[in-house]
């Protein structure tokens, strides 16, 4: 049963990880599941209650970030509702370009959005900016916390 356990872990910690740069994935939540199973597997013997919560509030404020950062950087730059939901379509999208394909995505999916909303081009190009800004900065929000989350367990782990 251990060995599943550690098996299954590593799995989510791993999915986790990939999850914190791709959108598509819930990397802050599975990166969190794959500790919490760790932690189980071993008992809780080295990693306890307290340390959990914790690596479950910084999950939460990943899982938040990402998605304040995305609609902050369309906001900002005057997007409407439609431009928003165009950045996230387009993000899904881009995921099967690769890289341009995620920085390209929430960009075009904003432009057309906001032009869907009948504005300008300028207004559509600057909404499509702000989007992809916001996914960058989202990104790395997620990234430096998921990095946080895995040093605070293999401190508590290994301490």
């Amino acid at each position: 049963m251990t060995i599943l356990l550690w098996t299954l872990a590593l799995v989510l910690v791993v999915a986790g990880i990939v999850g914190l740069v791709f959108p598509a994935l819930p990397g802050p939540l599975l990166l969190f599941a794959g500790l919490w199973l760790a932690a189980w597997a071993e008992g809780y013997l080295y990693v306890g209650t307290a340390t959990l919560i914790f690596l479950g509030i910084l999950a939460a404020v990943a899982t938040l970030a990402d998605f304040v950062a995305g609609a902050f950087g369309a906001r900002r730059y005057g997007a409407s509702g439609r431009s928003v939901t165009g950045a996230a379509l387009g993000a899904v999208v881009g995921l099967f370009f690769g890289l341009p394909g995620l920085l390209l995505g929430p960009f075009i999916g904003a432009l057309l959005g906001e032009l869907s909303a009948r504005r300008g081009l300028v207004a559509a190009g600057r909404a499509g900016w702000g989007a992809t800004i916001g996914l960058v900065l989202g990104t790395a929000a997620k990234v430096a916390l998921g990095v946080t989350m895995l040093g605070v367990f293999l401190l508590a782990r290994f301490l």
